[in-house]
């Protein structure tokens, strides 16, 4: 592995739309990270499977955290690094954070028991409910439930204290609750922390020293994910958006989206200390 001062962990999501088109740059700022050896961890709530088809169309040769740190996926020999607890997961070898699947699927099962709320699985499902209910392409509707940690479900006619019932339970069974309306989550021990944490002292194994992390992008996706970097950049849409004086010194900063489709002006902030 080639030396660096810093690893960028990108949450992809926002500009790498599940049907679309992808965020103009995107794909030439991670040619340009590569270009400067720096490697680009995406992070993303999608599963492997859904990242398989990105990753490939990308020339995405780094790690993935995927299903909202459920899993750190490596490709093939990507350290030469003797790992415990390491799994192959399709063409990737995978750092579990998260229980397996069917420990969720037996979680959901006894959460909705003890709270009375009816909950769908996608996997209970037809392929054509499944398209219909997820307002996706078949194929993409498909991959959306075949997950490594997570089990993925609607919500049956739950009105409100319904759901907040659902949530104080799951938070005493220490259940992770994701919802991406009109979809829902729940892994056992998904953490993009313990993630990032594990991902970076492989790094530094691997570098014989600390390399920064650096955690970059929309600004939702702090709280989502990027919370366990030594520092965040943030890209607003605002073409006009004012930088916080609280956040200019600290950890986190708020900067546009680059106009144009030229990510080229962040990588100077990427590779600044402090």
């Amino acid at each position: 592995m080639k030396q660096t001062s810093v690893v960028v962990y990108l949450a992809i999501d926002a500009f790498l739309p599940v049907t679309g088109k992808a965020e103009p740059g995107l794909a030439g700022f991670l040619e340009t990270l590569g270009e400067h050896d720096i490697p680009a961890v995406l992070m993303t709530a999608r599963c492997r499977l859904q990242m398989d088809e990105p990753v490939r169309r990308l020339r995405h040769a780094h790690p993935f955290i995927a299903e909202s740190g459920s899993g750190v996926y490596l490709p093939e020999d990507y350290f030469h690094l003797r790992v415990e607890r390491m799994v192959r997961l399709g063409r990737f070898v995978c750092l579990p954070i998260a229980q397996p699947q069917p420990a969720a699927a037996q979680a959901l099962e006894t959460l909705s028991e003890a709270t009375g709320v009816p909950v769908v699985t996608l996997r209970s499902l037809s392929p054509r409910e499944l398209a219909q209910n997820t307002g996706l392409p078949p194929r993409e509707a498909e991959l959306v439930r075949q997950r490594d940690f997570e089990e993925m479900f609607f919500l049956a006619g739950a009105d409100e204290e319904a759901i907040r019932r659902f949530r104080a339970e799951a938070q005493q069974r220490k259940l992770v609750l994701r919802e991406v309306p009109p979809l829902w989550s729940l892994s056992v021990g998904a953490d993009p922390r313990p993630a990032i944490k594990k991902l970076s002292a492989l790094y530094d194994r691997a570098l014989h020293g600390h390399a920064a992390t650096v955690g970059l992008g929309a600004p939702e996706a702090l709280e989502d994910c990027l919370q366990g970097c030594d520092r965040v950049l943030l890209l607003t849409r605002r073409s006009t958006a004012a930088q916080s004086p609280a956040a200019a010194g600290g950890r986190v900063r708020s900067i546009p989206l680059p106009a144009g489709g030229d990510w080229s002006e962040i990588l100077p902030l990427l590779t600044q200390r402090g």
